[in-house]
């Protein structure tokens, strides 16, 4: 089990850093491919959240998993966008809004964080039930390269080198393998604790969705990707279905 949880973190590692890299190559990449990855990603993350992670982190644990949910929400809304800078979770193009290199690095920073509790919803999800973890690995990684994205030009226009670039996907992507990492090096964990923190990682997911993603996605003029959603939400109807007869 600690391979394959090492594996998918490197794997989701992979999908950050190629998105920092060729943002780094090409300096821009299309914004309305992005803008679909992102709904896509963000139709999975919610209905993973409300469908699988909520409901079995309250039969592991009881009431109490609604507190710990909230813990898992407002840790990443301190370390994004109160400790830091306001985050915009898809490509910068406002090139005078992000002059100073303190803004790139409050982005770093905050994606650091995220990255770490990604990896950690992995682990958890996968030594909890193998099809919740699978589950959660396709949330994530449906994310990271818009991430990947993200960082590379946030940070480009805030003035950094193409190599700063690379460095700071390749960072991001390492946080995403250590928060990966984190539960399967601890002792054994019993089964409450697991459950204490999967309603956690629960919580940091909704936000990833709820408030990182969506909120971008309704800027957009356009009508395909706020539908996008919904079939983000298919998407992940599709793959519970097909991993639960796959894992038997």
């Amino acid at each position: 089990m600690t391979s394959l949880v090492l594996l998918l973190g490197l794997a989701a590692a992979l999908a950050e850093f190629l998105g920092g890299w060729l943002i780094a190559v090409r300096g821009r990449w299309p914004q309305r491919a992005q803008v679909i990855l992102l709904a896509l990603g963000a139709g999975f993350v919610l209905a993973l959240v409300f469908i699988e992670l909520i409901p079995t982190s309250f039969e592991a644990i009881g009431a109490s998993a609604s507190m710990f949910a909230l813990a898992g929400f407002s840790t990443l809304h301190l370390f994004e966008h109160t400790l830091v800078g306001h985050l915009h979770f898809g490509e910068e193009t406002h090139k005078e809004k992000m002059a100073s290199h303190l803004a790139g690095i409050s982005a770093f920073s905050g994606l650091m964080v995220h990255a770490f509790f990604d990896g950690l919803s992995i682990s958890v999800g996968i030594q909890f039930n193998m099809l919740l973890g699978l589950l959660v690995f396709a949330a994530v990684l449906l994310h990271k390269f818009p991430e990947g994205l993200t960082i590379g030009s946030i940070m480009l226009s805030a003035g950094f080198s193409r190599q700063t670039v690379i460095r700071a996907a390749l960072a991001i992507g390492g946080a995403t393998v250590l928060g990966a990492a984190s539960v399967v090096v601890l002792p054994e964990i019993d089964r409450v604790w697991l459950g204490r923190i999967l309603a956690f990682s629960a919580g940091t997911v909704l936000y990833v969705g709820a408030t990182d993603l969506i909120p971008e996605i309704n800027k957009c003029e356009e009508r395909m990707p706020p539908l996008m959603v919904f079939g983000g939400i298919g998407l992940f109807y599709v793959s519970d279905l097909m991993l639960q007869k796959v894992l038997g």
